[in-house]
């Protein structure tokens, strides 16, 4: 069994309770409406001039971003949904009584651990106390090198965007094997930063100088709320290490380029390419004496980190320890810390000015420790069998006009088209929820420990991942939870994920028009298809191995049309000193594009040759059109807006709207005209898939 002595890392999820999420969109239809939300609609904006604002400009100028949130809209609003189904599962659990060591008990205790705010308050720090003396208590390097090895969790996952950043000082993501993708592999990244990403340490405009200021004054009111002394000196020198950190670190775009990420190193290489940190002592600490075979991410990266190990000084590094593991568990410390920690990356960050309700972030907690447990009652509750059989339905019409979309590409020789049909045949499909389901028999949760649960399924996490690297790799196996308001692409799997709670309306609706649905979740689905052929997704074979299955003139024309549209994502400013950066956000650019491409050409096919239904005196083709742009109309706060584009992969939502301006159909279908702001002539739109 590993022992964990200083410092357990928890995902996001469960460290910043109230930190944003990717960004939410827009308010669902009322329930008796099917089909587009005309009365969100601003009919006063010409569509070739904003069609986002078009779309969703009257629920804009209407709609108030609440007080404890970031931003609003239609995830957020199925988020909300979901939470309280999730909710009432968590109290019918409690009130059945279930036996002691069951998963309808340990649902029960998770949730109530967390809501008991008074017996987390009345611990004070003692469930901290452990931990700290254990930093204390480091002498020399060595030891030190252990201590780090002991924080090392999975909890970053490097193609899914979803957690790229580990405020450990690596992260380790378990999957298949870039190079033998049969078996999972141990991948380490790059981490040990508290703010959201290196820029936010190495920007030199006024809002990150300022941001900096106020980290470091928090820094040190966390380390004086858990009794440390000479805390403003202590942040000074715990803030310039982390910058020192991220300036060994790469751009999150530089990231993207898998051919750069396949580095095996051997656990002997450790030491002659990144020599400072004492590596053997580094894989004791994290169990992984045993373990000979790593990808290394960012070879630079751990180059710069280890050197930094050796060259700063021990206290500094105990110090940064000891700051990182109070900010991880702040939310279930007393009511000071978990409030100093809100107030900086709450309101400072993202903008938000209180917090939510417990219940909600009790709830968060609970998916976080047994996302499946409670998704397993989720799904037998809220996704009946025909709800999924409609689903696969339109899958497989999506998936049947990329076929056809790639049959017709001009200037793919046939062998790439021959690859890139292998990568349809092979597709796992999974909707609405997993054919298995983690076993959390071996987690212990208890009733009255918040602080103990979320360390004890930090390591049951871990523990899990460790003993599957080496071991054959279930391709169907899910990365989402079916209560979980999104959807994935898993290209080492070449599967993909729709959970049941984004399968409702306005998403997908059984009443609505099918040019409704094919706009709302079919685009979606065509998203996550398209990402099989994106950037990232290109660069696997059907099987998920790391393969150049191009020929050289076809890599070449994807690489000129790709840097096209990255050119154009460039020239988006949704601030005047900041822009969108096209590289960083391009993968999901191409989704974009191709998703509601290929969903438009499911959503003709679906007609059979005749006419759709007009509605609200709206075309087929304008529906489809206008439910795709209300996927995206969102209210955010100008804190975490600035976030989202220096951190996300995902462009800003009205971006994400506007790129229809390279569909072809979408001029006809609302005539715009040369001279409208997004109009572009045919020979300057993106065309890729």
């Amino acid at each position: 069994m590993i022992r964990s002595k200083v410092l357990a890392s928890v995902s996001c999820l469960f460290l910043a309770i109230g930190c944003i999420s990717l960004p939410a969109q827009q308010q669902a239809p009322k329930a008796d409406s099917h089909g587009i939300a005309v009365a969100n609609m601003d009919p006063s904006v010409k569509p070739g001039d904003n069609f986002y604002e078009y779309a969703n400009g009257d629920w804009i100028k209407r709609t108030v971003i609440p007080p404890d949130r970031a931003a609003v809209g239609v995830f957020s609003a199925l988020a909300d949904l979901s939470n309280k189904r999730t909710a009432a599962l968590i109290q019918e659990a409690a009130k059945s009584h279930a036996a002691p060591g069951s998963n309808a008990a340990k649902i029960a205790a998770a949730f109530n651990s967390y809501m008991d705010e008074a017996g987390i308050n009345a611990k004070g720090l003692a469930p901290l106390h452990p931990h700290l003396a254990a930093i204390a208590a480091i002498s020399n390097k060595t030891e030190l090198a252990s201590a780090l090895g002991e924080t090392l969790r999975s909890d970053v996952d490097a193609l899914n965007n979803t957690n790229f950043h580990t405020p450990n000082l690596f992260g380790m993501w378990v999957a298949p094997d870039f190079n033998n993708s049969d078996h999972y592999a141990a991948y380490l990244l790059q981490g040990g930063l508290t703010l959201p990403d290196r820029e936010y340490y190495l920007s030199d405009n006024q809002h990150m100088r300022d941001l900096r200021a106020k980290y470091q004054t928090h820094v040190a009111a966390m380390l004086k709320l858990a009794g440390f002394s000479d805390v403003d000196a202590r942040a000074e020198r715990v803030v310039a290490l982390e910058h020192a950190i991220a300036q060994t670190h790469l751009t999150l775009a530089e990231n993207d380029d898998i051919h750069k990420a396949n580095n095996p190193w051997k656990q002997s290489d450790f030491a002659a390419k990144a020599p400072g940190l004492d590596w053997a002592a580094y894989f004791a600490g994290a169990g992984l004496a045993r373990q000979q075979n790593f990808i290394v991410w960012q070879p630079s990266a751990f180059t710069g980190e280890s050197a930094l190990v050796a060259s700063q000084p021990l206290d500094v590094w105990k110090d940064w320890l000891s700051l990182h593991l109070i900010e991880a568990y702040a939310s279930f410390l007393p009511k000071p810390l978990a409030d100093e920690r809100f107030d900086f990356f709450g309101k400072t960050l993202s903008g938000v000015t209180e917090q939510r309700p417990r219940w909600q972030n009790g709830v968060a907690v609970v998916n976080g420790l047994l996302g499946d447990a409670v998704g397993q009652i989720y799904a037998q509750k809220y996704f009946p069998p025909e709800a999924k059989a409609a689903a696969q339905a339109m899958v497989a019409n999506i998936i049947a006009s990329f076929r056809q979309r790639i049959n017709a590409l001009d200037w793919m020789a046939p062998a790439t088209k021959a690859e890139a049909q292998a990568k349809l045949t092979t597709l796992y499909v999974g909707v609405g929820y997993p054919e298995t389901w983690r076993d959390y028999s071996a987690l212990e949760i208890k009733p009255d420990d918040a602080f103990g649960n979320v360390w004890r399924g930090s390591l049951f996490r871990y523990q899990h991942d460790v003993a599957r690297i080496g071991a054959p790799v279930d391709r169907k196996e899910w990365s989402m939870t079916p209560q979980t308001v999104n959807a994935v692409n898993l290209p080492l799997q070449n599967a993909l994920n729709f959970p049941a709670a984004i399968l409702q309306p306005p998403f997908f609706d059984a009443k609505a028009p099918a040019a409704f649905n094919y706009g709302a979740i079919g685009s979606i689905i065509g998203h996550e298809i398209s990402h099989t052929f994106d950037t990232e997704g290109s660069a696997f074979d059907s099987k998920g191995r790391v393969r150049n299955w191009w020929t050289d003139a076809d890599l070449a024309h994807f690489s000129a049309a790709t840097a096209r549209l990255a050119a154009q994502y460039d020239t988006y400013h949704p601030f005047p000193d900041l822009a969108v950066n096209g590289k960083q956000t391009l993968a999901e650019n191409i989704a974009d594009i191709s998703g509601v491409s290929a969903a438009y050409d499911g959503y003709r096919a679906s007609l059979k040759g005749g006419a759709a239904p007009v509605q609200d005196g709206f075309s087929g083709d304008q529906q489809f059109f206008i439910a795709f742009g209300q996927n995206w109309g969102t209210k955010e706060r100008d804190a975490a807006l600035r976030q989202q584009v220096m951190t996300d992969s995902h462009a800003p939502a009205q971006y994400r709207a506007d790129t229809i301006r390279n569909v072809d159909a979408w001029y006809a279908a609302f005539d715009v005209k040369p001279g409208q702001t997004l109009y572009l002539t045919p020979e300057q739109r993106v065309r890729i898939w």
